[in-house]
């Protein structure tokens, strides 16, 4: 059987080379005689996994060497609670709100202190970023946080908020490794891995040294202390291994294409292919405010609910996987990551323009 294009928001399509060069490696990794399922954590040869993967992450995004690389579980979704039990001295933060996950976090917040929601764009669906540049900042926020890149909805922040000195704590699950980022603007900067880096399992954190503190709220579970991940190196208990392998391998993919650059410059255009045949389609339309559109996910529909279900099936039987958007936005989503070829995109454009002069 041929592979599909897909489209899925995550779970998400890996890069071909990376997957075949891990089924070659599957029953014997380099020699070993076993596969990096079956190996000790705590063996030189996964050592040298985990440190080239975090050397390998640090080279491609720049990252300086006062912040820590933690490869840790439980997803983006266990961070929402993670970071106030570590961050939140003064019991308040500020948030953003401008989809799903960045209101998930805050109502988990709400359980560790006072949380302000400084600026939402649900009023008009979180179809647009809403003005961060003079916000209503708390005095005594500990942290503002923001989800950089929203993927239900498919809004990017294109300028970070204006936080006032304050600590930014940014979740960029769906645009992680998609262009160039300085790392500086942030004190904390995480992601779960299965949108654009990985297999599902493993979130990763890359946390500022001074926000790592063996001072955090009264009742905080050892494992969700990012000191005691910091200073055993990810290693603390048995990490997901596998996964590790796998985004240390996405990390040289991304290398050999080119970089953190190279990466965007091949996102822009096929997001600019999808982009322009909405903004000219009479049947299709995206969803989401021109100068906020996000590069990785692109939300679209007809307008007509049935129409729409007819698309996501027919599209299915042309190859073209997962297009079914959110069940909160409705009608479809094409999720482009960074291993999504322009093919992928082009393919999907032509079956849209196909459909469209079959159904108009």
């Amino acid at each position: 059987m041929s592979r599909v294009y897909n489209f899925s928001a995550g779970p998400a399509v890996l890069p071909e080379e990376v997957l075949k060069e891990a089924a070659e490696e599957m029953l014997d990794y380099r020699g070993s005689g076993m596969s990096v399922m079956e190996m000790s954590h705590r063996s030189k040869a996964f050592e040298t996994i985990i440190n080239e993967a975090e050397a390998d992450l640090r080279e491609l995004m720049n990252i300086p060497e006062n912040y820590k690389v933690l490869f840790l579980q439980g997803g983006a979704s266990q961070q929402f609670a993670m970071i106030p039990m570590n961050l939140m001295k003064n019991r308040s933060a500020d948030y953003i709100i401008t989809g799903q996950w960045a209101k998930k976090a805050a109502q988990e917040a709400e359980k560790y202190g006072k949380v302000h929601r400084v600026a939402s764009s649900a009023d008009k669906v979180f179809s647009y970023i809403p003005d961060c540049s003079d916000l209503p900042i708390s005095d005594d926020a500990d942290y503002v946080y923001i989800c950089e890149n929203n993927t239900i909805y498919g809004t990017k922040y294109k300028k970070l908020p204006n936080t006032k000195g304050k600590t930014l704590v940014a979740d960029v699950s769906s645009c992680f490794l998609s262009e160039p980022i300085d790392v500086e603007k942030y004190g904390v900067i995480y992601g779960g891995v299965q949108k654009n880096i990985g297999p599902a399992g493993v979130v990763i954190v890359i946390i500022r040294e001074d926000l790592i503190t063996e001072d955090v709220l009264e009742g905080t579970p050892t494992m969700l202390t990012y000191k005691v991940h910091a200073d055993a190196n990810s290693l603390y208990n048995t990490p997901p291994a596998y996964g590790i392998y796998i985004c240390g391998k996405v990390f040289k993919w991304i290398k050999s294409m080119g970089g953190l650059s190279a990466m965007k410059e091949r996102n822009e255009k096929k997001a600019k292919l999808l982009y322009d045949f909405l903004d000219n389609s009479k049947l299709f339309k995206g969803t989401v405010e021109k100068e906020d559109r996000s590069l990785m996910n692109v939300p679209f529909v007809t307008g007509d609910e049935s129409l729409d279900a007819k698309f996501i099936k027919e599209a299915k039987e042309a190859g073209l996987e997962n297009l079914k958007g959110h069940r909160s936005v409705g009608g479809m989503r094409a999720s482009i990551y960074n291993a999504m070829p322009y093919e992928g995109v082009e393919a999907l454009v032509t079956f849209m323009k196909k459909f469209e002069e079959e159904n108009l």
